[in-house]
């Protein structure tokens, strides 16, 4: 079966996200980052940032943390396209976060092997007083069945 449109505006569940300081030196530590602005309070704190702060591909880890969108996804023909954060904040280790999955867009394209559909899937990120932290956009490649 093939996406349409109506996909589009499809959400998941509101689901909430603590930020330890342990999450973000482990994300530091797994994609080999070793800047001392991730783990190192007194020198985070003597930065503009004035404390420690998560690495900005870190929301990746939030958007996998829950929220299944309500589609039925045949995952052996995604592909994931790219990935893309979009910051109003800082994430900070403390931080209580809300969030959510939304489709944002769906599109089509021919490529080498066919048709492609291109499924754009925002996780909004929001703080305790519901303002706008960052959003996590990924774009997943949605196969043709005939490819």
């Amino acid at each position: 079966m093939e996406l349409d449109k109506s996909v589009i505006g499809s959400q998941g569940k509101v689901y909430n996200f603590e930020v330890e300081k342990r999450h973000i030196r482990q994300f530091a530590e797994a994609i080999g980052d070793p800047n001392p602005l991730y783990k190192d309070e007194q020198y985070a704190k003597d930065t503009p940032h004035k404390g420690i702060i998560a690495p900005l591909t870190f929301p990746i880890t939030i958007g996998a943390d829950g929220g299944d969108l309500p589609l039925q996804l045949d995952t052996k023909r995604m592909l994931h396209g790219e990935q893309e954060f979009i910051y109003y904040q800082s994430i900070r280790p403390g931080d209580r976060l809300q969030c959510q999955m939304k489709v944002t867009d769906l599109y089509e394209r021919e490529g080498k092997s066919g048709r492609m559909q291109f499924l754009v899937i925002d996780t909004e990120i929001k703080d305790d007083e519901e303002q706008m932290v960052a959003i996590s956009r990924m774009n997943i490649i949605y196969r043709s069945l005939t490819t």
